[in-house]
């Protein structure tokens, strides 16, 4: 079943069409993430599927409803956690969970809550002697007090330092678990990488390219590099032909790593040779990202 479903959406101011014409869909219980530039059309498309942003046109549905014209119950049955969300400071990270959640008629509970996203031993401190981590933290306890069916989460990690962003994914990963449907925006590819089922990438309003991480763009059947150093060796001695030779360091483009790399390597076992820094790099996200949104960008 889908949760999301887009069919040709449009939106235009005056002359500037933000959003042209897209596809979109996301199953129930996924975690999806829309990736793009900035200005390319993501944050408009993700306000149009929350209803706080009038489409020009095409089909939308989100959990069943139009969200340009949904009823109470449609927010009711989704959370949206934005990069800055203003809690009282004077607030304890209990209190606030408990008022948030007051106003929905279905709620988690406040301990359920707090338990959930890692902030026990902080249930009665002020907001406002948290740090930037647990604030986030608590920011996504206050988007999920409503129990929703389908939660948005616009650039969840943005300025965290990485053990952070660890728990923070864990956080999510939780949310998964308890069989929520998750829109997921970010910059960061590796977070993309290691949370999403599925990513789709959006550049100047178009989806450009979409599937699972491992095989976006073609990344499943990408080449992969082989990188090495050899000192003292005639080059064309090596059992593979190389794509490039760069201050004394080989690399090889391979579309059959491990064949190639039984190959390499045991050329260099028969003839006593080292292979320095050896390095097998497959193209990871993030290069098929760059790669996609500069070819549209030059275009």
């Amino acid at each position: 079943m889908a949760a999301i479903e887009v069919r040709g959406l449009v939106k235009r101011y005056g002359e500037l069409q933000a959003v042209a014409g897209i596809d979109l869909t996301v199953l129930e219980g996924e975690v999806f993430a829309l990736l793009g530039p900035n200005g390319a059309g993501k944050t408009t498309t993700v306000e149009i599927l929350e209803g706080y942003r009038e489409r020009t046109s095409g089909d939308v549905s989100v959990l069943g409803y139009d969200p340009g014209d949904a009823p109470r119950e449609f927010r009711e049955r989704i959370g949206i956690v934005l990069q800055e969300t203003s809690v009282e400071q004077e607030l304890t990270v209990a209190e606030a969970l408990d008022i948030y959640g007051a106003i929905y008629p279905r709620r988690r509970a406040t301990g359920e809550l707090i338990e959930l996203v890692g902030l026990t031993d902080k249930r009665d401190e002020r907001v406002k002697t948290l740090s930037g981590g647990q604030r986030r933290r608590l920011e996504l306890a206050l988007g999920i007090v409503g129990d929703p069916d389908l939660i948005f989460l616009d650039e969840p990690t943005t300025g965290f330092d990485p053990s952070a962003r660890r728990q923070a994914w864990t956080v999510i990963e939780n949310l998964r678990s308890l069989g929520k449907t998750i829109l997921l925006t970010t910059h960061y590819m590796d977070e993309a990488q290691h949370l999403s089922d599925r990513v789709a990438v959006i550049a100047r309003g178009h989806i450009i390219a979409a599937g699972s991480p491992e095989t976006i763009g073609g990344r499943a059947d990408a080449k992969t590099m082989i990188r090495f150093k050899v000192a003292g060796v005639a080059l064309d001695s090596l059992p593979l032909v190389p794509v490039r030779i760069d201050e004394g360091y080989v690399e090889i483009e391979s579309g059959d790593p491990t064949r190639d790399l039984y190959t390499l390597t045991r050329w260099a076992m028969d003839n006593e040779i080292q292979l320095e820094d050896l390095v097998v790099n497959r193209p990871s996200l993030e290069d098929i990202y760059l790669q996609l949104t500069d070819d549209e960008v030059t275009a």
